[in-house]
């Protein structure tokens, strides 16, 4: 018998059949975060810790501050193979998965815990959204609570009609969101921002209290609606074909990793926006609250004008639904207690 002859076959199909991750995988990484924010921090935690738990087999290498373009840029590479991960905002988000965009809507959340409650329950279906795009969920980055700022108070939605407000281009929850509130805002690119607050072009914007800081935008405005906008999300996604590539170890490791580095950072975001609106008031920026509360309902009820034009187009009708009943349960279960 000629043995080699035999053995040959068999040798192959184990080669075919070894692991991908037999050999050392580097997954590019790209964010607008900079380099030094508490994003980068924890990111460089999360993959210091992923590189000792998988011996290696799993290394990072980052691209932060935007070097690789903005978060549609960021997407396309990572489709064509070039980049394998990103940290994405809702904007990168909605790119992928559109409908996980419903967690940006208006005046959905009234509280962390809310927030908290509704992305623990519906965990399995948004991370169903991003597997059928070609991601995997290695975990939620919360951005924040968004404020409205401007150069004159706003305490209902009345006032916010005499606004020069800035809105995102091509932000479709941007867009519904002031049309709810009879707004008509000027889009512009986020990088136009500041030199239009210079210009006169436009004298409101939003944002979280973190980035209208880091941005320097508060610079030039005046007053900030304490009742938040929205609730803005924020995600780190790796390509399914990336992951795909390890061995279920290295998979676990990666994902366990990655829940908790990113629920630390979403407490770090809680706690540096909480300074941040501090600062805001330090710097001389006015808080107001609005107009009692029928003005308070006006603005919720513009939210819900504004998820009502949203579903069909950004949403399906039933996840608005089963959001809105979580809530609902959690709300009222609260006020047994």
């Amino acid at each position: 018998m000629n043995f080699s002859r035999t053995l040959l076959p068999l040798l192959i199909a184990l080669a075919a059949a070894l692991p991908a991750s037999a050999k050392p995988l580097t997954i590019k990484f790209a964010t607008l975060a900079p380099e030094g924010s508490a994003w980068m921090k924890v990111m460089q935690n999360f993959a210091a810790e992923v590189k000792e738990k998988t011996a290696g087999r799993v290394k990072f290498r980052m691209y932060p501050g935007g070097v690789q373009g903005d978060e549609k840029d960021v997407v396309r590479k990572i489709r064509i193979g070039q980049l394998q991960a990103g940290g994405f905002t809702g904007v990168g988000i909605g790119e992928i998965a559109p409908a996980a965009r419903v967690l940006d809507t208006p005046f959905l959340f009234k509280s962390a815990a809310e927030i908290d409650h509704v992305y623990g329950a519906l965990d399995a279906e948004f991370r169903k959204m991003f597997d059928v795009a070609g991601y995997v969920l290695l975990g939620w980055a919360e951005v924040g609570d968004v404020l409205i700022l401007s150069n004159s108070p706003v305490k209902t939605p009345e006032d916010l009609k005499a606004v020069k407000m800035w809105i995102w281009e091509g932000d479709p929850i941007a867009e519904a969101s002031f049309a709810a509130l009879g707004v008509k805002p000027i889009p512009l690119s986020i990088t136009d921002v500041m030199t239009s607050l210079q210009t006169g072009m436009i004298d409101g914007l939003y944002g979280s209290p973190l980035a209208v800081l880091a941005l320097q935008w508060h610079t030039r405005m005046k007053y900030a609606l304490s009742l938040p906008m929205a609730n803005a999300s924020g995600a780190v996604l790796l390509s399914k074909k990336a992951f795909g590539s390890l061995s279920k170890e290295d998979q676990d490791a990666l994902l366990a990793a990655g829940d908790r580095h990113f629920r630390e950072l979403t407490r770090i975001s809680r706690a540096d926006n909480a300074k941040s609106i501090d600062l805001l008031k330090k710097s001389g920026i006015s808080f107001t609250s609005p107009a009692g509360g029928e003005a308070a309902a006006e603005f919720r009820k513009s939210g819900n004008s504004a998820r009502a034009a949203l579903t069909g187009k950004l949403y399906p009708e039933k996840l608005l639904e089963r959001i809105e009943k979580v809530l609902a349960d959690f709300r009222s279960q609260k006020k047994k207690k």
